[in-house]
């Protein structure tokens, strides 16, 4: 019944998809094939708001990881184009990690029960109707 939260994390959603789409078609771009690998569900129930968000930063810290090894293949392999391409997704995941550890922040200080969380709520359903205009605005707004 959190619907801010619910748009949030919906429209992170079309975001990290359009992100993927944007590695593919570059995988594509250079010749290469691409092998999609299953992608683990998320866990049926948490804990909680605030574990949501706890188990968010992990993944964004684990993307983040993910795409560092790659950057590093790509300078050690002397792959100027993937190295320069990659660039983007490292700046994406410094904003995506910061924003997230925004969001836990407040969890923190306002509690994820009544009032707080029904400001946080709030807060997020704003940020994603901002994201929806800005992906409404175009791929060079949306990422």
């Amino acid at each position: 019944s959190l619907k801010g939260t619910a748009a949030w994390f919906a429209a992170k959603h079309r975001e990290e998809t359009t992100h993927a789409l944007k590695m593919y078609r570059y995988v594509l771009d250079q010749g290469a094939t691409v092998q999609l690998a299953k992608v683990a569900a998320p866990p049926p129930e948490t804990q909680g708001v605030l574990d949501m968000f706890e188990r968010t930063l992990t993944h964004e810290r684990e993307v983040t990881a993910a795409i560092n090894d790659i950057v590093d293949h790509a300078v050690a392999g002397k792959d100027h184009a993937t190295s320069v391409f990659l660039q983007w997704f490292v700046t994406e995941q410094i904003e995506e990690e910061a924003t997230v550890n925004e969001i836990l922040g407040r969890l923190r200080l306002f509690g994820d029960k009544g009032q707080g969380l029904l400001l946080i709520d709030n807060e997020l359903a704003t940020l994603a109707n901002q994201m929806g205009q800005a992906e409404a605005a175009g791929p060079s707004k949306a990422g």
